[in-house]
């Protein structure tokens, strides 16, 4: 296997993840942001979006945001909102001009997201870099549900992405502006890649290691997440058919103020 690339440093990074129920995770993660963003961006910031945790998750992000104070940030959802409304909360209080996440459950280690900037630094400078999951460390069931999901956004969307899912990706900024998202689902990533590739915007893939879960339990099996992510790809899909430019523009802003950035205050 070709070693990856040597990471290179963004002027300046806003990293997030969504978390819910995620108390056994939520520290050792912020933990490793920590130990690793400096060598990844020469300013950066750590959001943690929670998403209407029942558990320790609040008190704990509360607690690790006033320990870092400008550095780490705590965003609640009152309610449990499902994922896609978390990564829209994610992608709304960062503050700097390239914006990475990954998944609070701790399946992807913060220093790859060195693959990603390496990858976006390239002479042909992508506007995204998604990873793909090299070996995916998940039950079979949500390995054949990924599947099919993959052959079904590439049939009724012509997303040609490997691992439309992967919770690790990194944007420039301005390749946000002016982008909407309807879902607030598990569809909510399939749905923004696919009015990015259909606004001209530049999506290229990088390997990544992914790792089993070690703490807390999945959710994205769960029948009533499934559910709901159909119901949202045949709605796209169906307006799409009605009205392409209309169902492309249709949804919330994925940036706060139509792309501006939040005070840093």
């Amino acid at each position: 296997m070709t070693a990856p690339a040597a990471p290179a440093r963004l002027p300046e990074l806003s990293y997030f993840f969504p978390a819910h129920d995620e108390e056994a995770n939520l520290e050792p993660l912020v933990d490793e942001a920590l130990a690793t963003l400096p060598s990844l961006a020469e300013r950066f910031e750590i959001v943690i979006v929670d998403d209407g945790s029942r558990d320790a998750t609040p008190r704990i992000a509360d607690r690790l945001a006033a320990a870092h104070p400008g550095v780490v940030r705590a965003v609640h959802h009152p309610t449990n909102l499902g994922y896609g409304a978390a990564l829209r909360s994610g992608f709304r209080a960062s503050r700097y001009a390239h914006i990475a996440f990954t998944d609070g459950d701790r399946q992807f280690r913060v220093a790859d997201l060195g693959r990603l900037s390496a990858r976006m630094e390239e002479a042909d400078h992508p506007d995204v870099v998604v990873g793909f999951r090299i070996k995916r460390a998940d039950p079979f069931v949500r390995t054949a549900y990924a599947r099919i999901y993959r052959f079904a956004n590439r049939v009724w969307f012509g997303l040609r992405v490997t691992d439309v899912d992967c919770a690790c990706k990194l944007f420039r900024r301005e390749a946000l502006d002016g982008i909407r998202v309807a879902s607030g689902g598990a569809f909510f990533s399939a749905e923004m890649l696919i009015k990015l590739r259909a606004s001209g915007r530049s999506v290229v893939e990088v390997g990544v290691p992914h790792h089993p879960r070690t703490a807390g339990s999945q959710t994205g099996a769960k029948v009533s997440v499934v559910w709901r992510a159909v119901k949202d790809f045949w709605s796209l899909r169906l307006r799409m058919w009605s009205d392409r430019q209309r169902a492309l523009r249709r949804g919330e802003p994925i940036l706060a103020s139509g792309g501006t950035r939040p005070s840093a205050d």
